[in-house]
């Protein structure tokens, strides 16, 4: 209205807006476009406020955790929580700047736990094959005259 106000409430007024663009999706995003185009420095603005709130984060995160896995940032952190908040396979907390990685099953998608980089990359570099893992314990623990020049030599290095 010509006072900057509106004739409906805001609740009815964005259950109209939810309810147009769900009949027609694609001129919610064309309008959204045009404005971005002739608005571009409010455009850059509102970005800018959205990314320094923090919000932008947020979303991101909730919205790779949905697309990804199925599962809310509130899952994620139960999760955490349950494994107090250490890594699933070597137990060491996470560095604060970074999160524990969601595992799951590639061919289920079943989630196994939260892991921190190197256990989820180690995991992948080993094609998630368990008898590729009973291999690589074995060679760890094997004690032949290879595995003794080794620990020797080693030894000698940092003797």
């Amino acid at each position: 209205m010509v006072d900057g106000h509106r004739s409906d409430c805001i609740p009815c007024n964005l259950a109209a807006k939810r309810a147009r663009t769900a009949l027609d999706p694609e001129a919610n995003r064309a309008r959204a476009r045009r404005w971005k185009r002739e608005n571009p420095d409010r455009a850059r603005a509102k970005q800018r406020e959205y990314i320094d709130s923090g919000q932008k984060q947020i979303w991101d995160r909730e919205s790779h955790l949905r697309r990804k896995y199925g599962i809310t940032i509130a899952d994620y952190d139960r999760m955490f929580a349950a494994q107090n908040g250490v890594c699933a396979i070597c137990l060491e907390a996470r560095p604060e700047e970074r999160t524990l990685h969601v595992d799951h099953d590639h061919e289920t998608g079943a989630i196994r736990g939260l892991l921190c980089f190197r256990c989820n990359n180690a995991i992948g570099s080993l094609r998630e094959n368990s008898l590729i893992f009973e291999a690589a314990a074995n060679y760890f623990d094997r004690d032949d005259e290879l595995a003794a020049l080794v620990r020797e030599r080693v030894g000698a290095l940092t003797g």
